[in-house]
């Protein structure tokens, strides 16, 4: 069939799939089924499209498997990572936990980063392609989710140390830990959207205290933590009550409270 018409027919399915963002999905979903870009496909409405290549894409995304996964890749900052159900999908949200770590790093030659539960390594990736002289360790409990974060070092061909560890490597010493922990109550999770409930990794969302644990734990300069909605002001709390100091909140792109930020002696 020709772009035009795999067009129609993705977003009129994916749309009575209840997907809200059916026609600029059904744009990524053809274009990777002809293998050229969204502009590109743009360009030639009359292109070919093979049906055989496009409809097991839309047979998944139907089925409400996150568009990550079928892409089987996701952009994150100036990244392209591999993304499947071993790791949670990176998120925008998450892009401006490394927005505020590189502000804290920025007058920093070479300092020593952990970001802790990695995943894809979105996080531990990111911060070593945008500050260079930064010595990152990434580190999950999950050997599915550290074979997926080591891949796409491979394939970004930057330098970070991933190993398998959890909150307690936070006490090594580090100038700035990082993390966007477990943070849904079980209780929570039957009101999350379908892609996130029943396809990614129940383990890296589902969790309560991950927050204090790593604050009380980490001997470090500098901790950021991304944290649930209504979730800021508590863990700010938390973290004063701590003994550090300087605590910031920064909202997401949706203005949400995202992500707190403070410093410790």
């Amino acid at each position: 069939m020709t772009a035009r018409e795999a067009l129609a027919e993705a977003a009129a399915r994916l749309a009575a799939a209840g997907i809200e963002t059916a026609e600029w999905e059904a744009r990524q979903l053809v274009s990777h089924a002809a293998r050229v870009t969204p502009t590109g496909l743009a360009a030639e409405p009359d292109a070919v499209v093979p049906r055989d290549a496009l409809e097991p894409l839309l047979r998944r995304r139907e089925s409400r498997e996150p568009l990550a996964y079928v892409l089987g890749e996701w952009g994150f900052r100036r990244l392209t990572l591999r993304a499947d159900a071993r790791a949670l999908v990176p998120r925008p949200e998450t892009e401006v936990v490394v927005e505020r770590c590189l502000a804290l790093l920025a007058g920093l030659e070479r300092p020593r980063v952990l970001d802790v539960g990695t995943g894809t390594g979105a996080i531990a990736l990111a911060i070593a392609d945008e500050h260079p002289g930064a010595r990152v360790t990434g580190v999950d409990t999950s050997a599915e989710a550290l074979s997926l974060a080591r891949e796409n070092a491979g394939l970004t061909g930057l330098d970070v140390d991933l190993r398998e560890g959890g909150v307690e490597v936070a006490a090594e010493g580090w100038d700035l830990v990082v993390s966007n922990p477990p943070y849904v109550s079980a209780g929570e999770l039957e009101t999350l959207e379908p892609e996130v409930r029943d396809w990614e990794p129940r383990g890296a969302l589902v969790d309560t205290g991950l927050h204090e644990r790593l604050a009380r734990a980490a001997r470090t300069r500098f901790l950021v933590l991304e944290v649930g909605a209504c979730q800021a002001g508590n863990v700010a709390a938390l973290l004063a009550d701590l003994g550090y100091s300087g605590t910031t909140i920064s909202r997401d792109l949706a203005g949400v409270e995202r992500v707190v930020e403070a410093e410790r002696a």
